[in-house]
């Protein structure tokens, strides 16, 4: 079994401020992440190599294998620490991650490496996330604009 482990780096650190700032709370943006989902799938390739991911909620996860190529994993229950973690790996078979049998793994100060299943995982439409977070943003920071020059 292969494994690969997202080490937090500065594009993740960006890809999370990014996703921090667009005013939405974090069951807004998975109902942003399922409205541009796609039917489930059994699987899919991967290389080793993750680009970025997202938590998603304790049973969600949202996780890039190319910048234009990002899949929303469905667990199969809680993933402890999942919102907090600094790393995760993501096991695969022959450069596959298969739903019902692939877990993610979450690495962290005094996280127990608890096994979280893979349930479902359906394709993300990238650009229509990308666009839906800066409709987010624009309305945040018209509102603070708003706010500033109404003397609040």
């Amino acid at each position: 079994m292969k494994t690969f482990t997202a080490v937090p780096s500065l594009l993740l650190a960006l890809l999370a401020a990014a996703c921090a700032s667009t005013g939405m709370t974090q069951e807004q943006k998975l109902d942003t992440y399922r409205a541009h989902a796609g039917a489930p799938v059994s699987s899919f390739r991967y290389f080793g190599q993750i680009n970025g991911w997202t938590s998603l909620g304790e049973r969600n996860i949202a996780v890039w294998t190319k910048p234009s190529e990002a899949w929303l994993l469905e667990l199969s229950g809680p993933c402890p620490d999942i919102d907090y973690a600094p790393a995760i790996t993501v096991t695969n078979q022959f450069n596959r991650v298969s739903a019902k049998f692939d877990k993610i793994i979450v690495h962290g100060a005094g996280t127990p490496r608890v096994p979280c299943r893979i349930e479902t995982i359906r394709p993300l439409d990238v650009k229509a996330i990308k666009q839906a977070e800066k409709t987010a943003r624009d309305q945040v920071d018209e509102g603070q604009a708003e706010e500033e020059s109404s003397g609040t």
